[in-house]
Protein backbone atom coordinates (compact mmCIF):
# COMPACT_ATOMS: atom_id res chain seq x y z
CA UNK A 1 0.00 0.00 0.00
CA UNK A 2 1.28 3.48 -0.83
CA UNK A 3 2.09 5.86 1.73
CA UNK A 4 -0.50 8.37 2.80
CA UNK A 5 2.41 11.28 2.81
CA UNK A 6 6.02 11.09 1.43
CA UNK A 7 9.07 12.72 2.67
CA UNK A 8 12.07 13.60 0.68
CA UNK A 9 15.15 15.58 1.93
CA UNK A 10 16.41 17.71 -0.38
CA UNK A 11 20.03 19.12 -0.38
CA UNK A 12 20.29 22.26 1.66
CA UNK A 13 18.04 21.67 4.55
CA UNK A 14 14.93 20.90 2.29
CA UNK A 15 12.24 18.63 3.21
CA UNK A 16 9.49 17.88 0.48
CA UNK A 17 6.29 16.82 1.69
CA UNK A 18 4.19 15.36 -0.88
CA UNK A 19 0.61 14.25 0.04
CA UNK A 20 -0.14 11.36 -1.53
CA UNK A 21 -3.83 10.31 -2.24
CA UNK A 22 -4.17 11.00 -5.49
CA UNK A 23 -7.20 8.60 -5.98
CA UNK A 24 -8.89 10.61 -3.45
CA UNK A 25 -7.58 13.82 -4.84
CA UNK A 26 -4.84 14.22 -1.53
CA UNK A 27 -8.33 14.35 0.82
CA UNK A 28 -6.90 15.05 4.47
CA UNK A 29 -7.96 11.64 6.05
CA UNK A 30 -7.26 10.98 9.29
CA UNK A 31 -4.60 8.83 8.89
CA UNK A 32 -3.02 11.60 6.50
CA UNK A 33 -3.62 14.38 9.15
CA UNK A 34 -1.50 12.17 11.51
CA UNK A 35 0.88 11.28 9.27
CA UNK A 36 1.47 15.34 8.54
CA UNK A 37 1.61 15.70 11.99
CA UNK A 38 3.92 13.23 12.97
CA UNK A 39 6.39 14.02 10.24
CA UNK A 40 6.46 17.61 11.23
CA UNK A 41 7.55 16.82 15.10
CA UNK A 42 10.09 14.76 13.71
CA UNK A 43 11.49 17.23 11.03
CA UNK A 44 10.99 20.17 13.81
CA UNK A 45 13.95 18.72 15.64
CA UNK A 46 16.09 18.38 12.69
CA UNK A 47 19.38 20.69 13.32
CA UNK A 48 20.08 20.21 9.61
CA UNK A 49 16.78 21.72 8.47
CA UNK A 50 15.94 24.96 6.98
CA UNK A 51 12.68 25.09 5.23
CA UNK A 52 9.77 22.36 4.53
CA UNK A 53 8.01 22.31 0.52
CA UNK A 54 4.57 20.79 0.67
CA UNK A 55 2.64 19.68 -2.14
CA UNK A 56 0.40 16.88 -3.74
CA UNK A 57 0.18 13.99 -5.78
CA UNK A 58 -1.21 13.96 -9.09
CA UNK A 59 -2.91 17.07 -10.24
CA UNK A 60 -4.41 18.50 -6.94
CA UNK A 61 -3.09 19.94 -4.07
CA UNK A 62 -5.98 18.69 -1.72
CA UNK A 63 -9.84 18.49 -1.93
CA UNK A 64 -9.79 19.10 2.19
CA UNK A 65 -11.12 16.78 4.63
CA UNK A 66 -12.27 13.41 3.69
CA UNK A 67 -16.19 13.39 3.50
CA UNK A 68 -16.48 9.58 4.11
CA UNK A 69 -14.86 10.43 7.36
CA UNK A 70 -17.17 13.24 7.54
CA UNK A 71 -20.37 11.18 7.21
CA UNK A 72 -19.75 9.34 10.41
CA UNK A 73 -19.31 12.44 12.51
CA UNK A 74 -22.24 11.97 14.62
CA UNK A 75 -20.60 8.86 16.30
CA UNK A 76 -19.39 10.08 19.28
CA UNK A 77 -15.99 7.92 19.42
CA UNK A 78 -15.44 8.72 16.14
CA UNK A 79 -15.82 12.42 15.94
CA UNK A 80 -13.42 12.95 18.75
CA UNK A 81 -10.95 11.18 16.99
CA UNK A 82 -12.38 13.24 14.22
CA UNK A 83 -11.33 16.66 15.41
CA UNK A 84 -8.56 15.50 17.79
CA UNK A 85 -6.71 14.42 14.84
CA UNK A 86 -7.27 17.85 13.27
CA UNK A 87 -6.85 19.97 15.93
CA UNK A 88 -3.23 18.31 16.33
CA UNK A 89 -2.85 18.64 12.44
CA UNK A 90 -3.61 22.81 12.50
CA UNK A 91 -1.41 23.24 15.50
CA UNK A 92 1.51 21.17 14.00
CA UNK A 93 1.60 22.91 11.34
CA UNK A 94 0.83 26.56 12.52
CA UNK A 95 3.54 25.94 15.30
CA UNK A 96 6.37 24.70 13.19
CA UNK A 97 9.54 26.36 13.92
CA UNK A 98 10.69 26.54 10.49
CA UNK A 99 8.98 28.46 7.28
CA UNK A 100 6.80 26.04 5.19
CA UNK A 101 6.33 26.51 1.13
CA UNK A 102 3.37 25.13 -0.74
CA UNK A 103 3.54 24.30 -4.57
CA UNK A 104 -0.23 24.62 -5.00
CA UNK A 105 -0.33 21.91 -8.06
CA UNK A 106 -4.23 21.99 -8.63
CA UNK A 107 -6.94 23.15 -6.21
CA UNK A 108 -6.99 23.66 -2.89
CA UNK A 109 -10.28 23.32 -1.65
CA UNK A 110 -11.99 23.19 1.96
CA UNK A 111 -9.43 22.45 4.48
CA UNK A 112 -6.35 21.81 1.51
CA UNK A 113 -7.06 25.68 1.04
CA UNK A 114 -6.57 25.90 4.96
CA UNK A 115 -3.63 24.65 4.70
CA UNK A 116 -1.77 26.20 1.98
CA UNK A 117 -3.16 29.00 3.91
CA UNK A 118 -1.13 27.98 7.29
CA UNK A 119 1.71 27.85 4.81
CA UNK A 120 4.27 30.63 5.07
CA UNK A 121 4.41 31.23 1.24
CA UNK A 122 2.65 29.89 -1.68
CA UNK A 123 3.66 29.36 -5.13
CA UNK A 124 0.41 27.77 -7.62
CA UNK A 125 0.57 26.09 -10.39
CA UNK A 126 -1.34 27.91 -13.66
CA UNK A 127 -3.78 25.02 -12.95
CA UNK A 128 -4.26 25.81 -9.33
CA UNK A 129 -7.86 26.92 -7.69
CA UNK A 130 -8.72 28.14 -4.15
CA UNK A 131 -12.18 28.02 -2.73
CA UNK A 132 -14.34 26.83 0.24
CA UNK A 133 -17.14 24.73 -1.16
CA UNK A 134 -17.86 23.41 2.18
CA UNK A 135 -19.34 26.43 3.02
CA UNK A 136 -22.97 24.88 1.65
CA UNK A 137 -22.58 22.09 4.02
CA UNK A 138 -20.29 23.01 7.20
CA UNK A 139 -17.98 25.80 8.72
CA UNK A 140 -15.11 27.49 7.05
CA UNK A 141 -11.89 28.27 8.60
CA UNK A 142 -12.11 32.00 8.53
CA UNK A 143 -9.31 33.38 10.39
CA UNK A 144 -6.51 31.83 8.16
CA UNK A 145 -7.89 34.49 5.39
CA UNK A 146 -8.61 37.05 7.30
CA UNK A 147 -5.02 37.33 8.31
CA UNK A 148 -3.55 36.92 4.88
CA UNK A 149 -6.18 38.90 3.15
CA UNK A 150 -7.83 40.93 5.61
CA UNK A 151 -11.47 40.99 6.68
CA UNK A 152 -13.36 42.25 3.46
CA UNK A 153 -12.09 39.85 1.01
CA UNK A 154 -11.96 36.82 3.53
CA UNK A 155 -15.74 37.39 4.22
CA UNK A 156 -16.29 36.48 0.80
CA UNK A 157 -14.28 34.25 0.14
CA UNK A 158 -15.70 32.49 3.33
CA UNK A 159 -19.23 33.26 3.14
CA UNK A 160 -19.72 32.93 -0.74
CA UNK A 161 -17.00 29.85 -1.13
CA UNK A 162 -16.66 31.93 -4.72
CA UNK A 163 -13.22 29.95 -6.09
CA UNK A 164 -10.30 32.08 -7.14
CA UNK A 165 -8.27 31.41 -10.01
CA UNK A 166 -4.07 31.45 -10.03
CA UNK A 167 -4.10 34.54 -11.79
CA UNK A 168 -6.08 36.26 -9.19
CA UNK A 169 -4.54 35.07 -6.38
CA UNK A 170 -1.69 36.60 -7.50
CA UNK A 171 -2.85 39.89 -8.12
CA UNK A 172 -4.33 39.52 -4.16
CA UNK A 173 -1.17 38.51 -3.19
CA UNK A 174 -2.22 34.88 -1.83
CA UNK A 175 0.19 33.73 -3.94
CA UNK A 176 3.98 35.05 -4.30
CA UNK A 177 4.09 33.32 -7.92
CA UNK A 178 2.53 31.29 -10.44
CA UNK A 179 4.09 28.64 -12.59
CA UNK A 180 3.18 26.59 -15.87
CA UNK A 181 2.58 22.93 -13.58
CA UNK A 182 5.76 21.17 -14.89
CA UNK A 183 7.98 23.96 -13.40
CA UNK A 184 6.17 24.26 -10.40
CA UNK A 185 8.14 22.30 -8.33
CA UNK A 186 11.60 23.50 -9.36
CA UNK A 187 10.22 26.83 -8.63
CA UNK A 188 8.82 26.26 -4.65
CA UNK A 189 12.06 24.43 -4.47
CA UNK A 190 14.60 27.60 -5.78
CA UNK A 191 12.48 29.60 -3.05
CA UNK A 192 13.05 27.42 -0.87
CA UNK A 193 16.77 27.28 -1.51
CA UNK A 194 16.37 31.35 -0.96
CA UNK A 195 15.39 30.65 2.46
CA UNK A 196 17.75 28.05 3.25
CA UNK A 197 20.55 30.55 2.71
CA UNK A 198 19.57 32.28 5.53
CA UNK A 199 20.97 31.12 9.08
CA UNK A 200 18.59 28.53 11.13
CA UNK A 201 18.62 31.01 13.97
CA UNK A 202 17.28 34.09 12.13
CA UNK A 203 14.71 31.68 10.11
CA UNK A 204 13.37 30.34 13.77
CA UNK A 205 13.01 33.53 14.93
CA UNK A 206 10.98 34.90 12.49
CA UNK A 207 8.99 31.70 12.27
CA UNK A 208 8.46 32.56 15.79
CA UNK A 209 7.57 36.17 15.49
CA UNK A 210 5.11 35.21 12.31
CA UNK A 211 3.32 32.79 14.89
CA UNK A 212 3.10 35.48 18.04
CA UNK A 213 1.69 38.01 15.42
CA UNK A 214 -0.44 36.13 13.77
CA UNK A 215 -4.58 35.89 15.06
CA UNK A 216 -4.41 32.13 14.18
CA UNK A 217 -2.78 30.27 17.54
CA UNK A 218 -5.45 28.30 17.69
CA UNK A 219 -7.05 26.64 20.64
CA UNK A 220 -9.32 23.85 18.08
CA UNK A 221 -10.17 23.84 14.68
CA UNK A 222 -13.14 25.26 14.91
CA UNK A 223 -11.80 28.45 16.74
CA UNK A 224 -9.72 29.56 13.26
Amino acid sequence: MAENLMCEMRKGGIALLTLNRPQAKNALSIALRNEVTSRLAELADDEALRVVVVTGAGDTFSAGFDLKEFQRAGEPAFSDQLWASSDRFHRAVLEFPLPIVAAVNGPALAGGFDLAAMCDLRIASTNATFSHPEVAFGEVAYGLLHDLLGGALARELCLLGRPVDAAEALLLNLVSAVAEPEVLLDEALALAGRLAAFPARTLRSTRTKIRTRSQNLIRGTLDL
